[in-house]
């Protein structure tokens, strides 16, 4: 899996591409769902957020 991780790196290393991962951060990890929020957004949401989550991962360790 290493060269995925070295891939991921090089993908978002790029100033567009710091752009575009700070984009996903801020509609998934940083969105905020209001009390009325029903089961299925907030699964949805979660989702959304693990995948990120994983893709900043994938990075990191492509980094290293």
């Amino acid at each position: 899996m290493n060269d995925l991780e070295k891939n991921y790196a090089r993908t978002f290393m790029t100033a567009s591409g710091a752009c575009v991962m700070a984009h996903l951060r801020k509609i998934t990890i940083e969105r905020v769902l209001g009390p009325n929020a029903t089961d299925s957004e907030l699964r949805s949401l979660e989702s959304q957020r693990a995948l990120v989550h994983q893709m900043e991962n994938m990075i990191q360790r492509g980094r290293q």
